[in-house]
């Protein structure tokens, strides 16, 4: 392969562009010298990477080597696992995704990174921490219930925790910090992944966790930019469009990227939405908008880190254009990483036809080279690139990790309203109570089936439970059993489950469910019956059940949510949390009223 004449020095050390010692510096200048075209175009790319165990003789694994040898891939994005289910009808409730397991993710990274002649630069989605993705590391609440806190120095903590961790299996990028602000109600992908629904207190939680993940030895990543906080729809499955003016976008959706990037953070990545008040071409998202990428956010936020994709296997962009045409396209538009390749031996040829055929140049890669050799050397990878295996026990989870999570999860929780004056609980330990599991839809809970630590933990205290799980395939005469059985019980606690998840689109209940409840409400009005409703996930719930008498937000679900909620209801733990978005028509934000232990 010749070797073409590659101009150092050409990345212009703008104020966030990491700084570096004269030995890295040297490191930088010498390997950018001695790439080829090929190998300059591979540190731009990034396909996934399964965290699961993945022997070295396995097809598996030798796909993730030729990624190495053939493309020269940057490095790599992980994620969890995946399980094969049977797609079939009537019954949606199998599950594909599994966590991955720390030391079978830090193993492979070690593997791959011996057989690659650069160090790997490795990114993973840690919003909630390194066990979004990972069994057995620390998982944090999602980001909203942080801003329920109201305490930064938490957003802090989970930080310097996800770096710790996240460093030492392997991974060097978090896809973190969400800095989107969440105006919109009906948005349903974001939602509780953003702190909060206005500029400052996004900001305030932002510039927290960034400076404190950088100071930790982990690149903060900002997204999605410019701001996916006022779609109405998920980009994982079609192209949302902003159409507000640029005014309103300078006020409420770019704030919080100043405020990130002024903390130092290293990367920025960019969002599958069109805006056409910044990039009218129709179609354009964010992806491909140069005016969007170059001149907004390199230009004029003075942007000197890694501009990076979100994944390109989603189909706001899949579904405008091939691998080939959107790996070029999104280069054109002044990205340096393309994240999750839908099909990375295609963009890579479709990246070197291009500078062969001139709609891209060899300086606009050498550019991105640079500027990712810069990342890595500051991060010391040229010196180390490998984990110490032994040390992946020591670091990553344990009781003192799993403590900040418990403290985020317990202050986040807000209390509503409480028309009765039932919460909380005051019961007999002999109280026969009324237990619903009220779910969205029973598929996709393969991570943590609900109600699993709730339903437990109540029953510990008030032994004569009965637990019922309802969802949107409930029948009619299911749920009116449910209501004529009502009047049995002395209380009656809902939870409610309802996610925003990928790709899923939905973020209601079902309207016989939501019915039900409100009929639950008034039935149990006249006899005065505590009837306590506890929303986990989708805390715009709340406005569809306007009749409840008492409600408690958690912005959550899985495990901590759920312990945090018994303890909560139950009395023994404080409620103290404020509404960090508001809920039309019912609260404002900063709404939250206060109940302390013993009272």
């Amino acid at each position: 392969m010749l070797r073409t004449a590659v101009l150092v020095a050409s990345v212009p050390l703008l104020a966030s562009a990491p700084a570096l010692d004269r030995d890295a510096a040297r490191w930088v200048k010498r390997t950018l010298e001695q790439m080829t075209l090929d190998e300059r175009i591979g540190q731009m790319l990034v396909p996934e990477l399964a965290s699961t165990y993945l022997p070295t003789d396995s097809d598996a694994f030798e796909e993730l080597a030729r990624r190495v040898r053939d493309q020269h891939v940057g490095g790599f994005i992980a994620f969890g696992g995946a399980q094969p289910t049977p797609g079939v009808l009537l019954n949606p409730g199998y599950a594909a995704a599994t966590l991955g397991q720390p030391l079978a993710a830090a193993s492979t990274f070690n593997r791959l990174q011996e057989l690659s002649s650069v160090p790997l630069l490795n990114s993973a989605d840690f919003e909630t921490g390194v066990g979004m993705r990972i069994a057995g590391a620390t998982v944090f609440p999602r980001a909203m219930a942080f801003g329920a806190t109201g305490d930064v120095r938490l957003a802090a903590e989970a930080a310097r925790i996800t770096a710790l961790e996240g460093r030492a299996i392997g991974v060097h990028v978090n896809l973190a910090p969400v800095a989107d602000v969440n105006s919109n109600p009906r948005n349903p992908i974001i939602n509780t992944r953003a702190f909060g629904g206005t500029p400052a207190h996004v900001s305030a939680m932002v510039a927290s966790y960034v400076r404190s993940l950088e100071e930790h030895g982990m690149v903060a990543t900002l997204k999605h930019f410019p701001g996916h906080g006022d779609t109405d729809v998920d980009s994982h499955l079609g192209l949302p469009v902003i159409s507000q003016p640029r005014a309103r976008l300078d006020e409420i959706e770019l704030p919080p990227f100043r405020t990130g990037i002024e903390a130092g953070a290293g990367a920025v990545m960019t969002s599958h939405i069109a805006l056409p008040a910044l990039d009218p071409a129709p179609d354009t998202p964010a992806t491909f908008s140069q005016p969007i990428v170059t001149s907004l956010l390199r230009r004029d936020l003075a942007f000197g880190g890694l501009i990076v994709t979100d994944s390109m296997e989603m189909q706001g962009i899949t579904r405008l254009l091939s691998p080939g045409e959107a790996a070029v396209r999104a280069i054109q538009a002044g990205h340096d990483m393309l994240i999750d390749l839908r099909d990375t031996p295609a963009a890579f040829a479709a990246i070197k036809a291009a500078v062969h055929s001139g709609s891209l140049t060899d300086a606009r890669i050498t550019v991105s080279a640079e500027r990712i050799l810069r990342m890595k050397a500051s991060l010391g990878l040229h010196k180390q690139k490998q984990v110490a295996l032994e040390d992946v026990p020591r670091v990553v989870g344990g009781r003192a990790h799993r403590a900040v999570a418990q403290v985020v999860s317990e202050r986040s929780i807000t209390l509503l309203k409480d028309e009765r004056n039932t919460v909380p609980l005051r019961l007999p330990a002999d109280a026969s109570i009324l237990y619903l599991s009220v779910l969205d839809y029973p598929a996709g809970w393969s991570i943590g089936a609900p109600s699993r630590t709730l339903a437990p933990e109540l029953r510990k205290r008030w032994p004569r439970l009965m637990a019922v799980e309802l969802s949107d395939r409930s029948t009619a005469a299911e749920l009116d059993l449910v209501q004529a059985t009502t009047d049995r019980y002395e209380a009656i606690v809902a939870a409610v489950f309802v996610r925003t998840a990928a790709y899923s689109g939905r973020m209601d209940l079902a309207p016989a469910l939501t019915r039900l409840l409100n009929d639950l409400a008034r039935r149990t009005r006249a006899a005065n019956t505590p009837f306590v409703a506890i929303l986990f996930g989708n805390p715009y719930v709340a406005t569809f059940l306007p009749e409840l008498p008492a409600m408690v937000l958690t912005y959550d679900y899985y495990d901590l949510a759920e312990g945090s909620a018994a303890r909560a209801i139950a009395g023994e733990a404080p409620i103290g949390g404020r509404l960090p978005v508001a809920l039309p028509g019912l609260f404002p934000i900063g709404h939250g009223l206060v109940r302390r232990p013993g009272l």
